[in-house]
């Protein structure tokens, strides 16, 4: 992938100009990289939007915007809006919300490597699209992101909630500049990481730097100090400029609305230097995969196991998936010990961390092959131990990745009653064979060619990762919530009975998807394209 100006390039050429003609050369030759990457950032959007077909891009634009409105107006009107106890503790939990989004943005970001591709870079080899270009167009993938839009759609609707409907647009200005702030923050900061990573021992100094920052973290919690820090973040001015124009816009409200347009600006630009960095050095996760040495093990005793070897292997080699899972994994464990939820809330973590695990590669599950597929359908092995294997890693990697959220979840939540106990474990199991029925469904149905290799890429289009993401979100947030009310009740066996036809529902659609996937006309169309 180009991600240099040729030396006959008028801005390359202005650059070189720069380095011998001073500052203002240097300027020059700056601006003139922006207005081309800019430009070119908009060449690449049409090029992106023009293969998506617009009968199911315009239902999916207009179901977020409404949602958007609706979650920044509708709350302010509920009752008790501003004036009761609620909303007065709403409001004082909002400067760390808006904190969190800034820190959970960061989070996405690092783990993607310095944000989702545009363009894939397979489709992009042929266009010199320089590092400029790609920063600006990861800014605008951040909020083609399910985890993004509820975060900030939970914001607005507190803000409303807290504030009010007096001066409300104002106020939800000053949060959408401080999102999208946030978003351009976390992008810049993640363009740093990923060119230290792919510097010099850099994949052992970020794993240390994480490691210490988690250290410091715990350490903050068990010292009973973590509080006194959340008192003090850096978001409580603008909480406080959006509060004050309940009486009256004034003042405060204008420099807010003038730092937050500043630093947006500041954090666009200075994002390009890191992002440079990162695009002359060499990922080293990605070429110690492609490179590695490989120990020959025994031979497999079936044509499963030796199916599940490749698939694992697969799954594990593959840099977004061992990334991604790892802050699927961890991140909300750690948040859950930190606010100290307790068992019957638990619940709602094993969906998300499935949705989340299913988004990584699940939902096209059959693009780890690539260009191997059609080695794949040349082995003497039946179609139903391939569809069995696949599915059956998906579940395992899935349940692995919730088990360790839960684990951490549970440090601080108490000693659980056989009700609570019962129902955390089926929803556990419930969510994720739903999930892996879903996504083996869809990675028949729609699939699509995806280079994995890279810590950036996503296994579909971003318009139809959205529509997968809230279906996922949707299905196991009203599952984790109906097991929750009923390890409540108190009975342990509640939780098990409704459970048995879930389950019964989830393995019917599974069997379907395997009845399928072995007509040889629908698994040679799955093949082509994954393959393509």
């Amino acid at each position: 992938m180009p991600t240099a100006l040729s030396s006959t390039d008028d801005a390359a050429a202005g650059a070189s100009a720069g380095r011998t003609a001073g500052g203002r050369a240097r300027l020059a030759a700056a601006l003139a990289e922006a207005r081309r990457a800019t430009a070119d950032v908009g060449y690449l959007v049409r090029f992106r939007a023009g293969a998506v077909p617009r009968r199911r891009a315009y239902p999916v634009v207009a179901a977020t915007t409404a949602l958007t409105v609706l979650a920044a107006t509708l709350p302010a009107y509920a009752p008790g809006a501003r004036t009761s106890e609620r909303a007065f503790s709403v409001l004082l939990l909002l400067p760390t919300a808006w904190a969190g989004f800034l820190l959970l943005a960061l989070l996405a970001a690092v783990a993607s490597g310095g944000g989702r591709e545009l363009v894939p870079r397979d489709q992009a080899a042929p266009h010199p699209v320089s590092p400029v270009t790609d920063h600006l167009g990861a800014l605008l993938m951040a909020p083609l992101n399910t985890a993004w839009l509820v975060q900030a759609w939970v914001l607005l609707g507190a803000t409303a909630y807290a504030l009010g409907p007096t001066w409300l647009p104002l106020a939800q200005v000053v949060l959408l500049l401080w999102i999208a702030t946030a978003t351009a923050l976390a992008q810049a900061v993640a363009w740093g990481v990923e060119a230290l990573r792919r510097g010099p021992r850099g994949v052992a100094v970020t794993r240390v730097a994480v490691g210490l920052l988690a250290a410091g973290a715990v350490a903050l919690q068990v010292g009973g100090r973590l509080d006194d820090l959340l008192d003090r973040v850096p978001t409580l001015p603008l909480v406080l400029a959006a509060a004050s124009v309940d009486p009256g816009p004034g003042l405060r409200v204008a420099v807010t609305l003038a730092v937050e347009v500043l630093l947006l600006a500041l954090a666009v630009v200075a994002g390009a230097w890191p992002a440079r960095a990162a695009a002359r050095r060499v990922p080293h996760d990605e070429s110690r995969a492609e490179t590695g040495r490989r120990t020959v093990r025994p031979s497999p005793r079936s044509d499963l196991a030796a199916v599940l070897r490749l698939d694992r292997a697969s799954v594990w080699r593959a840099v977004p998936m061992r990334r991604g899972t790892a802050v699927l994994a961890i991140a909300p464990g750690l948040i859950a010990l930190a606010g100290g939820l307790r068992w019957e809330v638990l619940t709602v973590l094993p969906g998300l961390v499935a949705s989340g695990g299913a988004l990584l590669f699940g939902v096209n599950v059959w693009c780890l092959d690539g260009r191997g597929a059609l080695w794949r359908e040349s082995l003497p092995v039946s179609p139903r131990v391939q569809f069995a294997s696949r599915a059956w890693v998906l579940g395992e990697w899935l349940l692995g990745a919730a088990a360790v959220t839960l684990l951490l979840a549970s440090l601080r939540a108490g000693t659980p009653t056989a009700a609570e106990l019962s129902a955390l474990l089926c929803t556990w199991v419930v969510v994720t064979v739903q999930v892996v029925a879903s996504s083996m469904q869809w990675s028949r149905l729609r699939p699509f060619a995806v280079d994995l290799r890279s810590a950036r890429a996503t296994p579909a289009p971003p318009v139809v990762m959205v529509g997968y993401s809230a279906r996922l979100a949707l299905a196991t947030t009203v599952t984790g919530l109906l097991f929750g009310t009923l390890g409540r009740l108190g009975a342990w066996w509640l939780p098990v009975v409704f459970a048995v036809p879930l389950l019964l529902f989830a393995a019917r659609r599974l069997a379907r998807s395997w009845q399928a996937w072995c007509d040889p006309v629908d698994r040679a169309r799955v093949v082509a394209a994954v393959s393509a």
